[in-house]
């Protein structure tokens, strides 16, 4: 198969850290209050700006508190389970790595006894009709690992009696998240905005405010978990005042992505520029024999980390070993033209591609991509056959 012709501008499909914003340059930086103590006006001021944008383009209520917290969207989401979940009883719906985490977490690590689990393999989603209002609720919004996602929140009760905790870090600025059934939210500025790793971000709704102020886990929690002092909530954590020192030059990278999506249209526009890359793909899939989703059902299909598997017959016969060095072979022919980088499958996934389709992604790269999937996948095939004749 002839070679393709033109490549992606922007190879970067990472599905995390992910692609820098189009036109993104460390001149863009000029702004960060290096050598600075996060505590000075000026740093905590673009602190606090970080949380404000974040409220107002993805329409946080007001009611709600916005922080920044560490270790990325994992120390986000153990921060909350840690402090806040042995309450009441929990339901917990796993279907891929990082949700399965959450799992293991509360059966191993916390050691909750009233717990729930609804799990579904790669490619599935667990049934979420399930879901108990007078329990807690743990899910991921969007499975980064597995390429499925929950299609709305009409199945989180309104009246619920627990809280919901939702790990959103592949789906804010993606989706329309709907605040009023999301009790608990975390994700990470490496995701959709293509920010810089090592800070997640933590939203509570009132309600969670209140298991804060009135429950007490019997278990230490470290430092970085605390968010109350004296039995009320540290309003500080949400204004700025982090729980430990931030990286200012990471800070100055989030404003940056953010105020390009403020000049790009806002929520709407990242929503549209995901599902556009998503139709790239689907558009290419649609019309190729040997290859298809990993989520079958279109309504739970990500529209940010699209995973692919190979369906050809030839490959079908391979075991699972065998497939998995097929796709390291496959990618690393990619990477060696400079046509796309990172797009192996999740290391615990069956053997696939997974290709990030956020905001950051444009379509044009997408478009771009999908004549070179197909190159690679014939010269490695080919290969392949020619070593066993």
């Amino acid at each position: 198969m002839e070679k393709p012709s033109a490549k992606p501008r922007n190879p970067n499909f990472s599905s995390g850290p992910c692609s820098k914003r189009p036109g993104w340059s460390f001149e863009n930086l000029g702004h960060a209050m290096l050598g600075r103590s996060h505590r000075a006006s000026g740093p905590k001021g673009q602190l606090k700006d970080v949380i404000e944008k974040h409220k107002a383009i993805l329409g946080i209520p007001d009611d709600y508190f916005v922080g920044i917290v560490p270790a990325s969207d994992t120390g986000a989401f153990e921060m909350a389970m840690w402090s806040m979940l042995g309450e009441r009883g929990v339901d917990v719906f796993a279907w891929e790595s990082f949700s399965g985490d959450w799992l293991k977490d509360i059966k191993n690590e916390l050691k909750l006894d009233n717990v729930n689990t609804y799990e579904a393999g790669y490619g599935d989603i667990a049934d979420l009709s399930q879901a108990d209002p007078a329990n807690d609720i743990v899910f991921a919004w969007n499975g980064t690992t597995s390429g499925v996602r929950v299609p709305d929140g009409d199945w989180i009760a309104a009246d619920r009696e627990g809280l919901t905790f939702c790990d959103a870090t592949s789906a804010v600025f993606a989706y329309d998240m709907p605040w009023d059934k999301l009790d608990v939210t975390t994700w990470s500025w490496q995701k959709v905005l293509g920010g810089e790793a090592a800070h997640g971000m933590l939203v509570l709704s009132p309600r969670a405010v209140e298991r804060l102020e009135s429950f007490t886990p019997d278990r230490p929690l470290p430092k970085i978990f605390r968010m109350t002092k004296k039995g009320k909530l540290n309003e500080g954590i949400f204004q700025g005042a982090t729980i430990n020192t931030p990286s200012m030059l990471a800070v100055a990278d989030c404003l940056d992505a953010l105020g390009w999506v403020e000049n790009i249209g806002g929520l709407r526009t990242t929503i549209a520029r995901s599902e556009e890359n998503y139709k790239a793909i689907e558009n290419w899939v649609s019309k190729t024999e040997w290859i298809d989703f990993l989520a079958e059902d279109e309504a739970v299909r990500s529209r940010t980390s699209v995973c692919l598997k190979i369906t050809d017959d030839w490959f079908a016969g391979k075991d699972a070993d065998e497939q998995t060095a097929f796709i390291k072979t496959m990618c690393k022919l990619l990477d060696d033209e400079g046509a796309a980088y990172d797009i192996a499958g999740y290391r615990d996934a069956p053997a696939g591609l997974r290709i990030w389709c956020g905001a950051t992604v444009s379509g044009d790269d997408v478009e771009a991509l999908m004549p070179w999937l197909e190159w690679a996948f014939a010269v490695c095939k080919s290969q392949e056959q020619a070593k066993a004749a």
